[in-house]
């Protein structure tokens, strides 16, 4: 795993030393996620630089160093990922002719891509990635990403040149880069508690979406070409439901379990110590179950605890860990520790993110740093196999109000709406700001508020995003914009299929995993240099799932029904058969504990109008619903003051 940076100038031309230089920089920003070795590459006549930053996990040699040259010496390749069906593309492309020095999978990837083309490439590859591609022969440069998104890649143009990096940190290190906050994806950043692509923090830089290849030229300056999909989870969800499993129940069980133990043999193949985060929830159970089968000695395992009960999965962790016979290993966090890590936030995640989990992913990730350099873990399983208790809320929401028009649930939605927000005025904002609790029949009106906005919610898919929101769309928060829709809101990008769930199950897929998961995840363990493989996330995995019918999806006891089942085969059912869980932090307890006073600092009416970003009175409302317990806004809390500790590092 690996950091990659670079650009490329249009007309003007820079010494090759000077080249050099700015590549280094750009590359030595993200040197966390790359701590063992670092290099460069230049072709001073083209304005081309590309920096690297690597992590050694396959191939330890210099073999396996980057940038690096294709065969022909016609590509230079710039590569961030791991490849994990490598083994046999080196078999496919040595009988072709095709002579190997080392044994990395950056080799392969790059002798692929001389032998058949970057996007026959890209469609045999099963990996998680970012890639720069410099095509020496046509003087082109092509971006690329991973199917699902593990992978983060920014680019964009800042006057004469197109600057690309793993992270913003990367392009914040290039002379020509120009910082001015986006206000639209600021607002998405409230809104959701991350950016949604195609925008980032800053205007005219961009990440490429999952699945995308973007081609840039020279005498592009300026302008950005629309990025091409080679894979869509869109097309995934279409295809899954025109051409459903057509087998019965055990044979899904049966073919998921053979899908898995390839997905998860695959991830398993490293040249450095490996291990596994362990919640003891089905899923990471699951991914664990199998590695423990697949492999000649116990698994290395890591689970997180706190001393809130309501909080804690390390007992169940270690209940199957004990089953399993792994090596367990295990942490309890003290709300101390928790609350010194807040202000490295903007550090670790670069970009301003506000998903409370981020806080325990990071520690956990150190934690398992210390011992080993990759974990596999169980992320992904939610959004494949529906196992979110928001899908079954949702279509028991739809089926007792769907029926109603859609123009008469909109007019008592906003009328609920309403009524809730007077009553705040009415009957608990007094008592709020003297600092007393509101209790009782004087927080019935924040019900009403929520229940009104669902209601006027004009599809399940807008319920969804409803759900998922710290705001409504139009509150108002940021000064100076209208509404953005993020990808869970833009209509354009949804798949066409009549089954709710599996539009709800694409909803995740396309927008919150690769969005708020995956980045919590990629941002939290590349902070220490640990590599996450994610098997429940390989391709073969997801279209696999999104074929799958309702009823092997869903059952009385909830999602993930199929997943289920086979890990029955590897773990006693009632180790893992309890209600979702969830990982976080008691954030909205500590908002009106130890991190009051700070948030007070950090949401005072004068700071705020002084930076021009929100509108004070309303986050000083809804602040103070909060701390009365009027009605619980922790996550837009939360974004608010990741974002004020971001501006205080960044601005």
């Amino acid at each position: 795993m690996c950091g990659i940076a670079g650009f490329l100038l249009g007309k003007r031309r820079l010494e090759p030393a000077i080249l050099g230089n700015i590549a280094m920089a750009m590359a030595q920003a993200i040197r966390h996620r790359g701590p063992d070795a670092h290099g460069v590459w230049i072709q001073a006549d083209a304005g081309l630089a590309f920096g690297h930053t690597r992590l050694r996990v396959i191939d330890l040699s210099d073999a396996g160093a980057q940038p690096m040259v294709s065969p022909s010496e016609r590509y230079v390749l710039n590569y961030n990922g791991e490849l994990y069906n490598f083994v046999a593309l080196r078999r496919m492309l040595i009988d072709l002719g095709q002579e190997f020095r080392g044994h990395s999978d950056t080799e392969v990837l790059l002798a692929s891509i001389d032998t058949l083309g970057l996007e026959e490439t890209l469609n045999r590859a099963n990996g998680m990635f970012a890639l720069a591609l410099w095509d020496r022969a046509e003087r082109r440069l092509s971006l690329a990403r991973d199917r699902v998104g593990k992978k983060p890649l920014y680019y964009g143009w800042c006057g004469d040149t197109f600057l690309f990096a793993s992270e913003l940190r990367g392009l914040r290190a290039h002379p020509d880069f120009s910082a001015t906050i986006d206000r639209p994806a600021l607002s998405q950043f409230v809104r959701f508690g991350y950016i949604s692509q195609p925008l980032s923090m800053y205007e005219g830089i961009r990440k490429l979406p999952p699945g995308g290849i973007l081609a840039v030229e020279p005498r592009d300056v300026g302008s950005v070409r629309e990025p091409r999909l080679y894979w869509s989870a869109k097309d995934i969800a279409e295809e899954g439901e025109r051409a459903p499993f057509s087998g019965d129940y055990s044979e899904a069980v049966d073919a998921l379990d053979s899908l898995l133990r390839d997905a998860v043999g695959q991830r398993m193949v490293a040249d450095v110590d490996l291990g596994a985060l362990l919640s003891g929830g089905v899923d990471s159970s699951t991914v664990v179950a199998i590695m423990q089968a697949l492999g000649d000695r116990p698994v290395t395992t890591f689970s997180v605890g706190f001393h809130e009960s309501r909080y804690n999965e390390a007992p169940h962790a270690s209940q199957v860990a004990r089953h399993l016979g792994t090596q367990h290993h295990e942490f309890y966090l003290a709300p101390d520790e928790c609350l010194n890590i807040l202000h490295d936030l903007p550090c670790i995640y670069d970009e301003p993110f506000a998903d409370v989990s981020q806080i325990p992913t990071y520690l956990i990730c150190r934690a398992a740093r210390e011992r080993v350099t990759v974990v596999l873990t169980g992320d992904g399983g939610d959004e494949t196999f529906a196992g979110y208790r928001r899908y079954s809320e949702i279509l028991d929401f739809w089926r007792r109000f769907g029926w109603m028009p859609a123009r008469a649930r909109a007019a008592v939605g906003a009328s609920m709406a309403v009524t809730g927000r007077a009553s705040w005025h009415l009957l608990a904002a007094r008592r709020a700001r003297r600092g007393a609790q509101v209790r009782g029949w004087r927080r019935v009106g924040s019900k009403w508020e929520r229940d009104g906005q669902r209601l006027a919610a004009p599809t399940p898919r807008d319920l969804l995003a409803l759900q998922l929101a710290n705001t409504a769309p139009k509150a108002g928060l940021v000064v100076g914009t209208d509404w953005t829709p993020s990808t869970q809101e833009r209509g354009s990008k949804w798949a066409r299929v009549t089954d709710t769930l599996q539009s709800l199950m694409h909803a995740d897929f396309a927008a919150y995993l690769p969005e708020d998961i995956l980045v919590k995840l990629d941002r939290a363990s590349m902070a220490v240099g640990l590599e996450a493989r994610c098997p429940l996330l390989d391709a073969r995995v997801a279209e696999f799932a999104f074929r799958l019918p309702t009823g092997m999806r869903l059952d009385r006891q909830g999602g993930k029904r199929v997943l289920r089942d086979v890990l029955a085969r590897y773990v006693p059912p009632q180790l893992t058969a309890r209600p979702k869980q969830g990982f976080s932090v008691p954030v909205a307890e500590w908002l009106r504990g130890p991190l009051c006073d700070w948030a007070e600092d950090c949401l005072d009416e004068s700071r705020l109008r002084r930076q021009g970003w929100f509108n004070p009175s309303e986050v000083r409302r809804l602040w103070f619903q909060h701390r009365s317990g009027f009605r619980k806004h922790t996550k837009l809390i939360w974004a608010v003051l990741v974002l004020q500790r971001w501006c205080d590092e960044y601005l």
